[in-house]
């Protein structure tokens, strides 16, 4: 039977976010219902909420979750009970792009994009926002947006792996495939750059310079594997790395965040042979310039990293080992918890860059 929710609506953007009670759909056929314990908020929900990428209202957001199956449709292969993340990336599976490994680029149509699971108190539609609209303690996905995990990890840190995580180490490990020994810069040291950090770190490159204007961040990244912090108002980032590499310039540059300036920027700061990894969502409109003469004379490249170019079956369990071999930090990049009723607050924290991750956390037992 269809599930009463309790669930953080956007009916307008820009506007506070309305806690409401909604009706959620049963699973079809490939799909599966999860028990919401833990939810981040991603700045991509943050910036869906204020209408910088258009979309249409009401809709529910929220797409880093973790939780535990709680009803499965026809032809799952999943159980009840199980404890997973919840992802955004939908695949089918079967399609060319998914046959080459790029799950996060499949085009197949599934039922779910064709109608929302989530009706309001009148009947009308809910959107069902990143294909997952997390900001709710109960969700239905298609089974492929979830990776079962040990329930050794707490919910709030878990849902971590669903996005922020797995992009930034992903873009490092996946999409530009960095070797070791390389020197690497991340412009951004939010949600994602720390963990671009970390997959640096991971690909055992040699120099990891760490930008961001927060002396708070610059400080976790030198904790998370850093070699180099900088605030660039107060330095100059290209003397720096210049500096650091006898002229020659960064083998390869991340920007993990939309601002303009890190764009701009970025092509200042990568050497011959090197790679420009566009990790960060800018709000529609934003454009970047490049010289593709230069690009060529120098065997540049410019890359594009959608969630971290990541195969989720394969890549959250490679993480979960690693963060219990003490590889990775999860836990270290949770800000604060809040329940479901103050998310507005949550939002303004990470809004104004505060916060790396703050996490809603839900309370059944009190349902």
């Amino acid at each position: 039977m269809p599930l009463d929710v309790t669930a953080a609506v956007c009916r307008e953007f820009g506007s506070p976010l309305v806690i409401e009670r909604l009706t959620l759909a049963d699973p079809g056929p490939g799909e599966v219902l999860v028990r919401v314990d833990a939810v981040a908020i991603c700045h991509s929900d943050v910036s869906f909420t204020d209408g910088e990428w258009g979309g249409e209202l009401p809709a529910v957001w929220g797409h880093e979750a973790a939780g535990e199956i709680v009803g499965v449709g026809d032809g799952v292969g999943f159980e009840p009970g199980e404890r997973v993340v919840v992802t955004l990336i939908r695949s089918c599976g079967e399609c060319p792009r998914c046959q080459r490994g790029a799950e996060v680029a499949c085009g197949e149509s599934f039922p779910l994009d064709a109608a929302t699971p989530l009706t309001d108190g009148d009947g009308a539609p809910i959107g069902h926002g990143m294909r997952t609209a997390a900001f709710a303690d109960h969700v239905v996905v298609h089974a492929s947006q979830i990776v079962p995990v040990d329930g050794d990890i707490a919910p709030a840190s878990a849902s971590l792996l669903a996005c922020g995580v797995i992009t930034g180490v992903g873009a490092v490990l996946n999409t530009a495939a960095v070797v070791p020994g390389s020197t690497v810069v991340v412009l951004g040291c939010g949600g994602v750059g720390l963990n671009v950090v970390q997959g640096a770190a991971i690909a055992k490159a040699s120099t990891i310079v760490a930008v961001d204007l927060q002396a708070a961040k610059l400080d976790l990244a030198i904790h998370l594997g850093a070699t180099h912090a900088i605030d660039p108002t107060a330095s100059d980032l290209a003397e720096l790395v210049a500096d650091l590499t006898d002229g020659h310039m960064a083998d390869y540059v991340f920007v993990a965040t939309g601002a303009p300036a890190a764009l701009t920027s970025a092509d200042g700061l990568v050497g011959t042979m090197g790679a420009i990894v566009v990790v960060g969502m800018p709000a529609t409109g934003v454009a970047g310039q490049f010289d593709p003469g230069a690009l060529a004379a120098r065997n540049q490249r410019i890359l594009g990293s959608k969630m971290g170019t990541s195969v989720i079956a394969r890549d959250i369990p490679a993480l979960v080992g690693k963060y219990h071999d003490g590889k990775l930090e999860l836990d270290g990049l949770v800000s604060r918890t809040f329940p479901l009723d103050r998310i507005n607050e949550a939002m303004d924290e990470v809004r104004s860059g505060a916060a790396l991750r703050n996490v809603i956390v839900f309370d059944h037992a009190g349902r």
